[in-house]
C-alpha cells in the first residue's frame, strides 16, 4: 500500500473532479485562454473566470481581477519581490522561508544592493512579532514572512507581524504556499499587501499552477515583471495596465487552472475548516504516535499550538535521507527528507549539520490507517538502531 505523506511538497491525491477537468480540457476543449471566440475557447475562458472568482472567496480577496495566476509559488514571490523592491530599498524577512524567497532576496542584495534583515525563529519555526518590529527601525520597503513553516508546520502570528510592518510603513507580503487551503484567511481582515501562493499544495490543484493577490498599495507601487501578448489590447505595443491582463503576459497554463478551478470547487463544497479539523485531528495522532517512541525527536509545536499539519522528525543513529528510504521500502510510507529548500530553520533547529530532518505532511484524503502504519514503522526502524 503506498502511504503518502510529502503533501508539503505537493497533494497527492487530487480530489477526483481535478482529474476530470484536466481530461476534459485535454480530450475536448484545447483552447487558450482568452484568444478566441469559438465556442471551446469561450467554455475555457469562462472556468478560468470562475477559477479566479472562487480563488477570491476562499481567500476573502474581494475583487477576483487582484487575483493574477502565476505557475507556480516561487513565480508568485518573484513577481512580488522583485517588482516591488528598489534598488537601495531595506527589506526584513525572518530565518524561516524557503529559498523561494530566500534566493531572491540574496540576489537582489547581491545585484541591486538592497539591505536585507533576517530575522531569527525560535527552535519552533516561530518569528517574535518584537523581532520584526526592531528589525524595522530602519526605514524599511518590505515584510516578507511565510504564513506556515514547511519544516515544522509552525503558523506565524500574521495579523501581528502585519500590523507592525503597517505601522513601519511597509509593505507587507505573505508567502501562503502551506496555508492557503488549509487555513482560514480572509485578505479582508488581514494586514497584507501581497498573497502568493501556489496551486498544487493546499488548493489541490496540479503542479504548474500558483497565484498572486495584490492589493491597492502594492498594485499602485509594483513594476511589471513579465511583458507580453495578453490577448487583450493586441493593436497595442504598449503592456495592459489593468489587472489581471497587466501580470498575466503569455498563454496560462489552461489544464492546469481548469484543474485548479475544480480543486476549488471541492474546498468550497467541503469546506475549509472541515479541512484544517481533519488534518489537526490527524496531526495530534502522529504526533501523539511519535511521542510514544523515545529515540525520535520532533522539532516543532505542540499539537495544541497554532500549526500545520507539517512534523518534521530525527532519529540519533540515521541520516534522514536513510530513514525515508526506509520507511518507503519496507512500510510504503512517503516522506521527505533534507533541508525541504528552507536552509536557515534548520540552524534553529540544530539539524544543519546532520543532513535537516525527516519530514511528514498529512493531507486530506490521508487517514488514520496511514498515520497507525507511519508510526508503527518509526517504532520499528528506532528500535533498530
Amino acid at each position: 500500500m503506498r502511504i503518502y505523506l510529502d503533501n508539503a511538497a505537493t497533494t497527492f491525491p487530487k480530489p477526483p473532479e481535478v482529474y476530470t477537468a484536466v481530461g476534459q480540457y485535454q480530450r475536448e476543449l484545447g483552447a487558450p485562454v482568452g484568444r478566441g471566440a469559438y465556442l471551446e475557447a469561450i467554455e475555457v475562458q469562462r472556468r478560468v473566470d470562475r477559477c479566479r472568482q472562487l480563488a477570491a472567496e476562499l481567500l476573502g480577496a474581494g475583487d477576483p481581477r487582484r487575483i493574477v495566476f502565476t505557475f507556480n509559488g516561487t513565480d508568485s514571490l518573484n513577481l512580488a519581490l522583485q517588482g516591488l523592491i528598489r534598488p537601495g530599498d531595506h527589506v526584513v524577512t525572518t530565518a524561516a522561508e524557503h529559498n523561494s524567497v530566500l534566493r531572491p532576496l540574496r540576489w537582489l542584495s547581491e545585484r541591486r544592493g538592497i539591505r536585507l534583515t533576517v530575522v531569527p525563529c525560535d527552535p519552533t519555526g516561530l518569528v517574535s512579532v518584537e523581532g520584526i518590529r526592531e528589525a524595522c527601525q530602519a526605514p524599511t520597503r518590505l515584510v516578507c514572512v511565510t504564513h506556515a513553516s514547511n519544516v515544522t508546520g509552525s503558523v506565524q502570528p500574521i495579523e501581528e507581524i502585519g500590523q507592525t510592518a503597517r505601522s513601519a510603513g511597509a509593505l507587507m507580503v505573505l508567502d501562503a504556499a502551506q496555508s492557503a487551503g488549509q487555513w482560514p484567511i480572509d485578505l479582508g481582515a488581514l494586514p497584507v499587501d501581497v498573497l502568493c501562493c501556489s496551486g498544487h499544495k493546499g488548493l489541490l490543484g496540479p503542479l504548474g499552477t500558483g497565484l498572486v493577490w495584490l492589493g491597492p498599495a502594492a498594485e499602485e507601487q509594483i513594476d511589471d515583471y513579465r511583458l507580453g501578448g495578453t490577448g487583450t489590447q493586441s493593436e497595442k505595443e504598449e503592456q495592459p495596465e489593468t489587472l489581471p491582463d497587466r501580470f498575466e503576459s503569455g498563454n496560462h497554463n489552461a489544464p492546469g487552472l481548469l484543474g485548479l478551478g475544480a480543486a476549488l470547487e471541492w474546498l468550497r463544497t467541503t469546506g475549509i475548516e472541515t479541512v484544517a479539523r481533519h488534518e489537526r485531528e490527524l496531526t495530534g495522532r502522529l504526533l501523539e504516535g511519535l511521542a510514544g517512541i523515545p529515540e525520535v525527536k520532533v522539532h516543532g509545536p505542540a499539537a495544541e499550538a497554532p500549526r500545520t499539519g507539517v512534523v518534521s522528525v530525527t532519529v540519533d543513529g540515521y541520516e534522514p535521507q536513510t530513514l525515508a528510504a526506509l520507511l518507503d521500502e519496507h512500510f510504503g510510507v512517503q516522506t521527505r527528507a533534507g533541508f525541504h529548500c528552507a536552509p536557515r530553520i534548520h540552524a534553529a533547529l540544530g539539524t544543519a549539520a546532520t543532513g535537516g530532518t525527516l519530514r511528514f505532511s498529512i493531507g486530506p484524503f490521508n487517514t488514520t490507517d496511514h498515520i497507525d502504519a507511519a508510526v508503527e514503522g518509526m517504532r520499528e526502524l528506532a528500535g533498530a538502531v
